[in-house]
């Protein structure tokens, strides 16, 4: 593991700090693809550690149990963490944790053998998880719910067993967005993933330090890096699932109207209590006038400025969510 090193930066921005400039290139189109592959490497640095600025994910002598599950969000954030520790004005410690659920065909040896190569100190975790799901959820239905309850219960043991103090997941700025839609169409809920909370057993702290950053580049980053991705046989075979669905509702969003899903994540770090309608987090009974005047009063009825209006909300009709 990295040790504390005295001519770190003390300033949170170190946890942004660029990585070393490559000087290798033999032609023009190399260089150019060098030069981008440079510009995402410094984009989800710089993501990563601000969300863990912003949020106080990490902090001094932390040791944070990385969820590895053999996808490239899962790989993504071992890599981008192991740059950041390198460099970061802290010291914590990292552990890679895989929970081999015994699905058929799955090759157990592919994640040790890439995280020998990566030096960093690891722990495969075999529970048959596998055939509990198959057992209880019927042929045909989503399997997910069961499978990440089981799934979540054994990696909290985990981290105890492991003395870590954070439990650090792969989800991404799409993730959570697409969480948010999901429980707004089929909840009910104003609600999302949150970049940093404290589990259902109050004895640990989750954290989302790929919270700023979108899928494209985690797959782009995934391709760059050539991780041997393992497909999940479980969930990732049921091409209905609705977070699917959302999922490519937002792409097309993305894709014809750029800067659409953006804003909405950002609507999420901007909420006005006030003018929604839950009457647990605004006291609308007690409301009254003050003969005071205040920037967050009744607008309701002033016309919105866009900088970029859209005609209509196509993406909702086009996909059909069921």
């Amino acid at each position: 593991m990295n040790e504390a090193s005295g001519d770190r930066p003390a300033h949170p921005s170190g946890w942004t700090g660029e990585p070393a400039q490559s000087t290798h290139g033999v032609g023009a189109a190399r260089m150019k693809i060098e030069r981008e592959t440079h510009k995402l490497e410094k984009r989800l640095c710089r993501e990563v550690g601000k969300a863990i600025v912003d949020f106080n994910m990490i902090e001094e002598g932390d040791k944070v149990m990385v969820c590895m599950s053999g996808g490239k969000d899962s790989y993504a954030l071992l890599d981008i963490l192991l740059k950041l520790q390198a460099r970061a004005p802290i010291h914590f410690d990292l552990v890679a944790v895989n929970l081999d659920q015994k699905q058929p065909g799955f090759p157990e040896h592919v994640l040790p053998d890439y995280l020998t190569s990566t030096g960093v100190p690891f722990h495969i975790e075999n529970e048959d998880t596998y055939s509990v799901v198959k057992k209880l959820i019927p042929e045909g239905k989503t399997t997910c719910s069961l499978c990440s309850r089981l799934r979540r219960g054994i990696l909290y043991r985990v981290a105890d067993e492991l003395g870590c103090t954070k439990i650090a997941l792969g989800h991404h700025r799409d993730d959570i967005l697409q969480t948010l839609l999901l429980n707004m169409f089929f909840g009910g809920k104003m609600k999302s993933m949150p970049p940093k909370l404290v589990s259902d057993d109050g004895r640990h702290v989750v954290i989302r330090p790929l919270a700023y950053v979108a899928e494209k580049d985690t797959v782009r980053w995934a391709a760059h890096r050539n991780f041997p991705i393992i497909p999940c046989n479980l969930c990732g075979s049921q091409e209905n699932l609705q977070r699917k669905q959302v999922g490519e509702m937002l792409r097309d969003w993305e894709k014809r109207f750029p800067g659409r899903v953006e804003n909405m994540f950002n609507a999420l770090q901007n909420v006005v209590p006030s003018h929604l309608l839950d009457s647990h987090l605004y006291d609308f009974r007690n409301a009254r006038a003050t003969g005071v005047a205040s920037d967050d009063g009744d607008k309701a009825f002033d016309r919105e400025e866009f900088s970029a209006p859209s005609p209509s909300l196509p993406g909702v009709q086009v996909v059909q969510l069921s």
